[in-house]
C-alpha cells in the first residue's frame, strides 16, 4: 500500500487545522508574514512525518536483503552560530546515517563499505535508492548513507544548518570513519564513495579533501561548478544559499567562497580512481557543469574515467530509474567499483540485478 497516498494528505490536514487554531486563540488577526511563518513551520513538521513514514517504507522494501539500522552520530560544530559564546554553542553537530547490511554475509569477514550521500538541495535519503540498495546488497557491499546537515525531514533547526560544498563534505567523513571505527566486518582498506548530483558533489570532495580514505570514487550527474549554476538558475534557487542561515552571500559578492565549495576548482586534488557519469540532456544539471570538471581534471593531468551520455530518456535520473538503459549503465558504475573493492559477489548482466531486485538473497 502507498502509505503517502493516503496518509500525509490527512496528517497535513490535521496540523493545518491545529496551525489555524493556534492563530485563533491569538484573538488577533494574523499579519501576512505571521501567518506565512506558521505555513513555513507546518511544512517542516511535515517532512518529518513524510520521513517518519518512508523509514517504514525501507523495511518493507529491502528488509529482506538487509539488516537495516539508523544511527545518529556527530560531525564538526555548525558553520554559523548566532551566539557563539552560549552553552554547547560549540557542540559538534548530531546527525543520522542509515546503515544498511547484507543478510546474507558471514559478520566474522571483512567487507567493503559504500557511502552514499544523497543528493538534492534540503532533500534527504529515501527509499527513492530502493533498487540501488537492493543491488549494492546483492554484491556484498555494506551501506553507510548520511542525512548530512541541512537534510529534510529533522525539523527547521537542522534545516537551517545546511552547509552546501562545506562541513557536510565532513559530515559524509565522519560517517565513513564511523563505520570503519565501530564496524568490525568493514574493511577499512576497501572503501568506496557514490553519489548523484548534490550527492555527486560531496563524493567528489571527500576524496579530493580525503584521498587516503576513499579507494574509488562515482560521481553521477555531479554538481561540478556553483559559480556557473548561479548563473543559469534563477533567483529563487539561488536564494537557496545566499540565505542569511547559509552562505549569506550571492556568488556575485563572494565568488572565491563559490569556487572553494565547486569540484571543477578543486581538480588539482584528485589522487582517486575515478569514474564520472553524466547526460546531454539533463534537465537539472547542466552538462556545461561536468564538462568544466573533466576539462579541468585532464588539465591537471589527471587519470579517470567519464563518459558523457547522449540524450539518454530519464535526464538527470538516467542511470538511476528502473529502464532497461539504466540498468545497463548501473553494471558500468558497479564494475568500475568492483576493480577496486572487489565485493564478494559480483553483477555481470541485467538478468543479475532483476535477481536482486525481486529474489531473497541467500547465503
Amino acid at each position: 500500500m502507498n502509505y503517502k497516498k493516503y496518509l500525509l494528505p490527512a496528517l497535513f490536514a490535521i496540523l493545518l487545522t491545529g496551525c489555524m487554531a493556534d492563530l485563533a486563540a491569538q484573538q488577533t488577526e494574523p499579519s501576512p508574514a505571521e501567518l506565512m511563518q506558521k505555513i513555513n513551520d507546518l511544512e517542516h513538521r511535515f517532512d518529518e512525518l513524510a520521513k517518519g513514514i518512508d523509514d517504514i517504507l525501507w523495511y518493507q522494501r529491502v528488509g529482506d536483503v538487509a539488516y537495516i539500522d539508523k544511527i545518529y552520530i556527530t560531525g564538526p560544530p555548525p558553520a554559523r552560530v548566532k551566539n557563539p559564546t552560549a552553552m554547547g554553542a560549540g557542540n559538534p553537530l548530531k546527525f543520522y546515517c542509515y546503515v544498511f547490511i547484507p543478510r546474507w554475509i558471514n559478520p566474522g569477514d571483512k567487507y567493503p563499505l559504500i557511502v552514499l550521500p544523497h543528493g538534492g538541495v534540503h532533500a534527504d535519503f529515501t527509499t527513492y535508492h530502493t533498487h540501488i540498495i537492493r543491488e549494492l546488497m546483492a554484491q556484498g557491499y555494506i551501506v553507510v548513507a548520511p542525512e548530512y546537515r541541512g537534510s529534510t525531514g529533522y525539523g527547521k533547526s537542522f534545516w537551517m544548518k545546511i552547509d552546501y560544498g562545506g562541513l557536510e563534505i565532513e559530515d559524509a567523513k565522519a560517517a565513513r570513519d564511523h563505520m570503519v571505527e565501530n564496524y568490525e566486518m568493514v574493511d577499512a582498506s576497501r572503501v568506496g564513495i557514490i553519489g548523484w548530483s548534490h550527492g555527486g558533489l560531496i563524493a567528489l570532495m571527500n576524496v579530493f579533501n580525503y584521498p587516503d580514505a576513499f579507494n574509488v570514487c562515482f560521481a553521477g550527474v555531479p554538481v561540478s561548478d556553483l559559480i556557473a549554476r548561479m548563473g543559469y538558475y534563477d533567483d529563487e534557487y539561488r536564494a537557496l544559499y545566499s540565505a542569511n542561515y547559509h552562505l549569506g552571500q550571492t556568488a556575485q559578492e563572494n565568488v572565491e567562497e563559490y569556487r572553494r565549495r565547486s569540484p571543477a576548482w578543486n581538480a588539482h586534488k584528485l589522487k582517486t580512481p575515478l569514474l564520472i557519469h553524466t547526460n546531454t540532456n539533463d534537465d537539472d544539471v547542466n552538462v556545461l557543469e561536468v564538462e568544466h570538471l573533466i576539462k579541468s581534471l585532464k588539465a591537471e593531468g589527471k587519470k579517470f574515467e567519464y563518459e558523457i551520455f547522449q540524450d539518454v530518456e530519464g535526464g538527470h535520473s538516467f542511470d538511476r530509474i528502473d529502464t532497461r538503459t539504466a540498468k545497463e549503465i548501473r553494471l558500468k558504475i558497479y564494475r568500475f567499483l568492483g576493480k577496486h573493492l572487489n565485493p564478494p559477489r559480483k553483477l555481470n548482466s541485467v538478468s543479475d540485478i532483476h535477481k536482486a531486485a525481486y529474489r531473497k538473497q541467500s547465503n
